[in-house]
C-alpha cells in the first residue's frame, strides 16, 4: 500500500507481450511517459509498427499524484478495453504510464465479457515485464548561513537522513536540500529553530 507522498513508475518499457483468444491476438506494451507528446509517439511508433492492426486501445495515467489519466477502446464497445486496461494501471499503483494493446481480428467475436478479460489479461502480461520503482514526493528547502553554521547543518542532514541536492560552502553558506512531504513541517521546523540559520521552502 502507497503512502500518501509516493507514487511508482516504470523504470524500462516493457518486452512485447502476445495473448490469443480464438483466432485473435493482443499485443501488449508499456511504456514510461512523462506527458502526452510522450504518449503520442509511443502510439504512433506502434501504428507504423502494426500497420494492418484493427484496434490500438490504451490507458495512461500521468501526475505524481495519480490525478491525469485517459481510456480509449478505438472501436471496440463501450468500457471494453481502455477501462480493464486502465484498471491494471491501478492494480499496479502505476503512474507516467501508457499500456497499449494493439489486436488483430481473428474472424471470431469475443463478446464483451471476451474483450474484457483478453484486454485485462494483455495489459497485466505487458505490467508484469516492466521494471516499477516507487518514488517519494519531496520538496525543497534553501538553507543559507555563516560558515560558521555549517556543522549545524550537516550535523541535522545526517540526523534526519536528508538529501543536499545543492550546496555553496564559502563565508555564507547555501544548501538545498530535499525533504519528503511527509515530514516536511517537522524538519522545516528542526532548521526554523536554529537561530542563524535563514530557512527559504523552493516552489
Amino acid at each position: 500500500m502507497l503512502k500518501k507522498d509516493e507514487y511508482k513508475s516504470l523504470t524500462t518499457p516493457s518486452k512485447e507481450v502476445v495473448f490469443k483468444d480464438k483466432g485473435s491476438k493482443f499485443y501488449g506494451y508499456a511504456f514510461p511517459v512523462q506527458g502526452e507528446t510522450d504518449i503520442e509517439q509511443a502510439l504512433e511508433q506502434l501504428k507504423s509498427q502494426h500497420h494492418k492492426a484493427r484496434h490500438f486501445c490504451y490507458a495512461w495515467q500521468l501526475g505524481k499524484t495519480y490525478d491525469n489519466y485517459k481510456a480509449n477502446d478505438d472501436g471496440e464497445p463501450n468500457n471494453s478495453a481502455g477501462v480493464p486496461i486502465y484498471g491494471q494501471l491501478q492494480s499496479f499503483e502505476v503512474t507516467n504510464c501508457l499500456v497499449v494493446v494493439v489486436r488483430y481480428f481473428g474472424g471470431t467475436k469475443l463478446g464483451v465479457g471476451g474483450l474484457i478479460s483478453a484486454y485485462k489479461t494483455t495489459a497485466k502480461m505487458a505490467l508484469e515485464q516492466t521494471k516499477i520503482h516507487t518514488h517519494t514526493i519531496d520538496k525543497q528547502i534553501q538553507i543559507t548561513c555563516e560558515y560558521k553554521l555549517m556543522n549545524e547543518v550537516m550535523r541535522l542532514v545526517k540526523d534526519l537522513n536528508l538529501n543536499i541536492i545543492e550546496q555553496d560552502l564559502k563565508i555564507h553558506c547555501k544548501f538545498i536540500i530535499s525533504i519528503r512531504q511527509n515530514d516536511f513541517n517537522k524538519v522545516k521546523s528542526r532548521f526554523e529553530q536554529v537561530y542563524g540559520l535563514e530557512v527559504k521552502i523552493l516552489e
